[in-house]
């Protein structure tokens, strides 16, 4: 695991403060809001699978929004009573990276769930580079 050091080094700015400190995004600011190329989304601190462009879809929320994850085990939820809400937020299970929060009024017809997704906390690795950059196990998602 990265020291915080580490990560301020590695990580841009605005990665760094939503990933590890639950900061948002400014919305229709991210790199994936209005990005539709076939591949996966990947934490951008562990590089760990969660998201697939084939359960992405344009909520109009101004970030990226995604139906279901590639695995479930890959993202924890947990309560978030800032904002004078009460939210359910999702991180990665694996480096437990601040992802954004899901909601339950995403589309019906694929489970009822959105989950809005800041764009600094992922990395996107498009379709036909997933073998060579070692997610070749999510090749079958685009077959």
């Amino acid at each position: 695991m990265e020291s915080d050091k580490e990560l301020k080094e590695r990580l841009s700015k605005e990665e760094y403060e939503v990933t590890q400190h639950a900061a948002t995004e400014h919305p229709f600011s991210g790199k994936y809001d209005d990005f539709y190329q076939d591949g996966i989304y990947v934490d951008v601190v562990s590089g760990q699978a969660l998201f697939s462009s084939k359960d992405k879809y344009d909520a109009g929320c101004g970030w990226p929004s995604f139906t279901q994850p590639i695995k479930k085990e890959n993202i924890t939820e947990h309560v978030d009573n800032s904002l004078l809400m009460t939210r359910t937020e999702v991180k990665s299970q694996e480096a437990a990276s601040h992802l954004g929060h899901v909601f339950n009024d995403g589309p019906v017809d694929a489970g009822g769930m959105r989950y809005c997704i800041n764009s600094a906390a992922l990395k996107f690795i498009p379709v036909n580079k997933l073998e060579q950059a070692g997610y070749g196990e999510y090749r079958n998602l685009f077959d």
